[in-house]
């Protein structure tokens, strides 16, 4: 089932007309979508914020407020990227550096070919997840076991010639911007991209927040790598201390709707507040054009991931935990959509019907 049947079959549930995408204005319907999954108990939280040019919709739903901040998933990941590019505008370190020049004990096989760039775009070879994740997690493992484990696990294939989706190999490009400027990636986001754009709301972890601050997460359903909502993984899931600490580059993010805008609107106008306007663009350009999937650097790029009716230019990314998030630069559009509701769960029922109906309007 494609994206637009199952964007048919929400709103027939609804008692829509099948046509509403185009008969209905968008707005009204997206949001009905949203609070009849709030009115049958489905989903417990969300936050919806579009903006088009100077004009801000914001709705609230459930137990959220308008500031409420979120648990993000893999929407971390842009974040993460953000920061190495920091350093690439800067000229402490290139796309095409190795891997290996930054960590001489990754130089096994082929590892002595992947470069940061592979890394960003999800075509080192790594795997998303490590094979003893869940022990690692389990265990309350720090990051550094994640990145010992990243060092040896074996590659999928040759680097730069396929596309696999890889967290794994965000967690190692995080690592090489904490060796260069030997401050932990939290504080470097806080200090050069965060604070700069007045993100007071976004923070990798908690920071100086409490979890008591951040919206539960409904682990019930959670991804198979986070729990799959397992009550034995209490300890080490989305709502558990550990997590919500650990500041993992690829997932472990937390921020408000109207955070994640901001954030992704500077690419859309960079003003020079993180990184020049050139590598701004470089970090949205489509790096795999050729492969099955079209990746920025760390973001997602082009409407298939994102919303039926974006261009070609559009770029964001998803999130596990329920979240979605894009800007189009053909419309000057931005889209967040942030739920507790987890994406196995809400991305067919809520995320991208939501999505598509706002990008095609």
């Amino acid at each position: 089932m494609n994206r637009r049947d199952t964007l048919a079959l929400t709103l027939a549930g609804l008692g829509l007309p099948i046509r509403a995408r185009s008969a209905t204005p968008a707005m009204p319907t997206a949001v009905q979508i949203i609070q009849t999954q709030i009115d049958n108990g489905t989903l417990h939280a969300a936050v919806l914020h579009v903006q088009r040019g100077d004009q801000v919709t914001q709705h609230v739903f459930g137990k959220a407020k308008a500031d409420s901040m979120f648990l993000l998933g893999s929407i971390s990941k842009p974040l993460t990227a953000a920061a190495v590019m920091v350093l690439v505008d800067r000229g402490e370190l290139k796309l095409s550096d190795h891997a290996v020049k930054y960590f001489p004990e990754f130089n096994e096989g082929a590892r002595k070919d992947i470069t940061i760039e592979q890394l960003l775009t999800h075509t080192s070879g790594l795997p998303d997840q490590l094979e003893n994740n869940s022990e690692l997690r389990a265990g309350h493992a720090p990051l550094s076991e994640f990145v010992r484990g990243a060092m040896r696990t074996p590659l999928l294939f040759a680097p730069g010639t396929k596309y696999h989706y890889q967290s794994m190999g965000i967690l190692l490009a995080a690592e090489i911007a904490e060796r260069v400027t030997k401050t932990p990636l939290p504080e470097f986001l806080r200090q050069h991209v965060f604070g700069p754009l007045g993100m007071s709301r976004c923070v990798l972890g908690l920071g100086s927040f409490k979890k008591s601050d951040m919206v539960p997460m409904q682990t019930e359903h959670a991804a198979p790598e986070s729990g799959a909502g397992d009550p034995n993984a209490r300890e080490w899931d989305w709502n558990s201390d550990y997590w919500r600490n650990l500041a993992a580059p690829w997932g472990g993010a937390h921020s408000s709707a109207a955070d994640v805008a901001t954030f992704l609107r500077s690419f859309l106008h960079p003003a020079g507040k993180v990184m020049r306007e050139e590598t701004a663009r470089l970090m949205i350009h489509d790096h795999t054009p050729t492969l099955e999937a079209h990746r920025g650097i760390g973001f997602m790029v082009g409407p298939a991931s994102l919303g039926q009716g974006c261009s070609a230019a559009a770029f964001g990314h998803s999130g596990s935990t329920g979240t979605l998030a894009w800007a189009d630069p053909a419309t000057d559009m931005s889209f967040v959509l942030l739920t507790s509701l987890p994406k196995n769960v809400s991305g067919g029922l809520i995320l991208y019907p939501v999505s598509d109906l706002v990008a095609g309007a």
